[in-house]
């Protein structure tokens, strides 16, 4: 195969989904528990795709070509992609967070990842491909309506991709939105993708290296955030290593992510069409798009214990630092110097994260009153504060870094300011709701 050549197929055996019995692989090695972690920096802008052709309602990323100027660059992608026709793990940025990608047709790379990242086997995976010509030979042939596991407002069509999400996709991609799609039978995709749901969730990344390792490989990428199962999603390859040292053999720096968010799950094979997961691209922003997207909702319950999740994001408790986190909804009063007291019962190290209306250093004078005014031994208690600043895109960016920021200085307990649950806050809340341990509501 041409590693050169983003247009190459790669193609390992097809599988049946209702086959219980795990399929047998053509990817080489098993997972193994304990290897050498190497970081490898590369230079994402020397890599460019061309459009595909610049006919009027042709997607840019239909069959795009791919161009590294960058010789070392090219080498690195280049062996990175060969890990993971091997059947490896490889950490890589998106423009979200970083991800832990492997073949998303072999069943034991897919397990690697599950391995790797200690994530429950019920908790389905993002498939990310480079073109919508490497989408299509995953999709069932012709699409059809009535193959589809709940009612649609589509016709069947000679087009692959569900119709529903054209607009979707001409406005969106590449960039943070993950839809679902109908998983034929048999199935290209390793079972362990999807679990025992009857759909998979597929995107294309917006960051050029994302883009060139699945191009180069030829594969479609099964790609989780690159964290332990439950910790704050990593932003920065450091992140990555903290978690995953000596777990996976390969972590490719690209700088920060830019989003700092995962991407928005969407579905759109039932009416109304469901926001799964908030992410990258607020539900305003589909809505904006019109037709059957004017009517978009979002999924406000997620899957019970013994429910399988419909996508990434919906079960388990995610986004979790070691310290506790209190949430503070819009609203809510800020801790004042009894709670920090308080929490110096058991603690002495407190963090603060500010975003919109809490003033900076009040915890510090919140406690020194508080400790003026009482009696008895005082415990020596030391405040940690970042600001996330007020812009909502700035806040979805730094939140995950600042929650791990927090750990590393060993802070017992972090006290969050909300934000409204609107445009980005709608997901900035979804994580922070997810990581709290305590929520305090506004008094009305």
């Amino acid at each position: 195969m041409d590693d050169a050549n983003p247009n190459v197929e790669h193609r390992n055996g097809y599988h049946s989904n209702s086959d219980t019995s795990p399929p047998p692989s053509t990817c080489t090695p098993p997972y193994r528990r304990t290897v050498q972690t190497i970081i490898e920096s590369v230079d994402s802008d020397s890599i460019s795709f061309r459009p595909s052709s610049d006919e009027p309602g042709v997607h840019p990323y239909e069959d795009p070509k791919l161009t590294i100027l960058s010789d070392k660059t090219r080498i690195a992608l280049n062996s990175a992609a060969e890990l993971l026709k091997e059947g490896q793990c490889v950490a890589f940025p998106t423009e979200t967070v970083y991800g832990l990608g492997a073949d998303a047709t072999c069943t034991s790379a897919v397990r690697g990842i599950y391995a790797a990242k200690s994530r429950p086997a019920d908790n389905p995976l993002i498939v990310h491909i480079a073109s919508l010509k490497q989408l299509r030979r995953l999709l069932p042939k012709p699409f059809s309506a009535a193959a589809l596991p709940s009612p649609t407002v589509e016709e069947p069509t000679e087009e692959t991709i569900p119709a529903v999400y054209l607009p979707l996709i001409e406005k969106f991609w590449p960039g943070p939105l993950t839809i679902l799609l109908p998983l034929p039978n048999p199935s290209p995709l390793s079972p362990n993708v999807t679990s025992v749901q009857p759909t998979f969730a597929a995107r294309m990344p917006r960051h050029p290296i994302a883009l060139a390792l699945s191009a180069i490989s030829g594969l479609p990428l099964a790609a989780p955030s690159a964290n332990a199962s439950g910790k704050p999603s990593p932003t920065k390859a450091a992140h990555v290593y903290t978690d995953l040292q000596g777990k996976i053999p390969l972590i490719i720096d690209g700088g920060s992510a830019n989003v700092g968010l995962e991407s928005t799950v969407v579905d759109g094979l039932r009416y109304p069409p469901v926001v799964l997961r908030p992410g990258g691209i607020s539900a305003e922003e589909i809505r904006a798009c019109g037709g059957v997207w004017q009517d978009v909702v979002v999924a406000k319950k997620d899957a019970d214990d013994n429910e399988a999740p419909r996508a990434p994001g919906m079960k388990y408790k995610h986004y979790s630092p070691r310290a506790g986190v209190v949430l503070y909804d819009v609203g809510a009063a800020p801790p004042n110097g009894k709670d920090l007291m308080i929490s110096a019962n058991y603690v002495s190290r407190v963090g603060i994260v500010r975003t919109r209306t809490w003033q900076k250093g009040f915890a510090e004078r919140e406690l020194k009153r508080c400790m003026e005014h009482s009696q008895g031994e005082q415990k020596h208690v030391e405040i940690f504060e970042e600001s996330l600043g007020s812009d909502g895109k700035d806040i979805g960016r730094g939140l995950f870094a600042v929650l791990r920021e927090l750990d590393e200085k060993g802070v017992d307990v972090i006290h969050v300011e909300g934000i409204d649950e609107k445009d980005e806050g709608l997901a900035v809340m979804n994580r922070l709701g997810k990581a709290a341990s305590v929520v305090v509501r506004k008094v009305t």
